[in-house]
């Protein structure tokens, strides 16, 4: 399988501190991060972060270990309330939401450590995902009425359809962990679009993953953008995915955003090898 070769992009701004891919510019961006902070206890985790993702971006969040790349996602997807702040999503405030009212707004994610329902089939996993789009009520299900029935087919038919992605149909009815490590990453990501997302955010998704399986995540990341006309976010330590299909890219250190820009921009920009490589020693 050959590695997906990212096209070159360009970067415009919108009526904000933001940037997002040329293509998008007439669309509300699908989010919008404006003076974003957090505080801990009186210690800032998070300041200042401005960011926008196009509706159809594939957008990277970089940074050293510790800089607050995931108490960013949790910010997005409310785990944590913030401080201060606008969180727009697909141009509405979301604030006061909650993680679930996020997830029904439009936002999935996966994370660092896998969260799958480890004895539940395959399936089920997915079909877990799908808790937004059920239409039939707790009656319906207890005494098995046509509704339920109905219901329970179509989940079926696309809990397939959505496992066919990755090549995963076959598997259904297996234990969700049983499968090898790399499967069940792709299983989280499948469950996470089940819900239907508009953007969906990637914590580290090639962790643990050898060359030739993140090769094929990068192709798989690309034809989920396309086949869902979704926008991604992704954290990642493995640059040559970051490089290789991310369109803008954030770089967070000490909880600050210090560069944004296309690949380009960011693998020539001086702060960024100093935040990653240290400042040189004067002689």
């Amino acid at each position: 399988m050959g590695r997906y070769k990212r096209p070159e992009i360009k970067l415009v701004p919108v009526p904000s501190p933001n940037i997002i891919p040329e293509r998008d510019v007439d669309k509300f961006p699908v989010l919008e991060a404006l003076n974003l902070g957090i505080d801990f206890g009186g210690l800032t985790a998070v300041e200042e972060f401005n960011m926008a993702i196009g509706c159809t971006e594939i957008a990277g969040l970089i940074g050293p270990n510790g800089a607050g790349k995931t108490t960013v996602f949790n910010l997005l997807t409310k785990v944590y309330q913030p401080t201060r702040g606008t969180i727009l999503l697909n141009g509405h405030d979301t604030y006061n939401m909650n993680t679930v009212q996020v997830n029904k707004a439009g936002i999935a994610r996966t994370f660092q450590n896998i969260r799958l329902f480890s004895n539940l089939s395959v399936e089920d996993n997915v079909k877990l995902g799908m808790h937004n789009h059920i239409k039939y009520g707790m009656w319906s299900g207890i005494l098995r009425l046509p509704a339920y029935r109905k219901g329970e087919k179509q989940a079926h038919e696309r809990a397939l359809e959505l496992l066919s992605i990755f090549d995963m149909q076959d598997l259904a009815s297996q234990r969700a962990g049983s499968l090898p490590y790399g499967a069940q990453r792709k299983l989280e990501i499948v469950r996470a679009l089940a819900s239907g997302p508009s953007l969906l955010l990637l914590d580290e998704p090639a962790a643990g993953m050898n060359p030739s399986e993140t090769d094929e995540l990068m192709e798989n990341i690309v034809k989920v953008r396309d086949a869902f006309k979704i926008a991604i976010m992704l954290i990642e330590h493995d640059m040559n995915l970051v490089m290789g299909i991310c369109e803008g890219i954030c770089v967070l250190n000490f909880g600050k955003i210090i560069a944004k820009g296309t690949p380009s921009q960011i693998q020539n920009n001086p702060e960024v090898i100093e935040a990653y490589l240290g400042k040189k020693k004067e002689n």
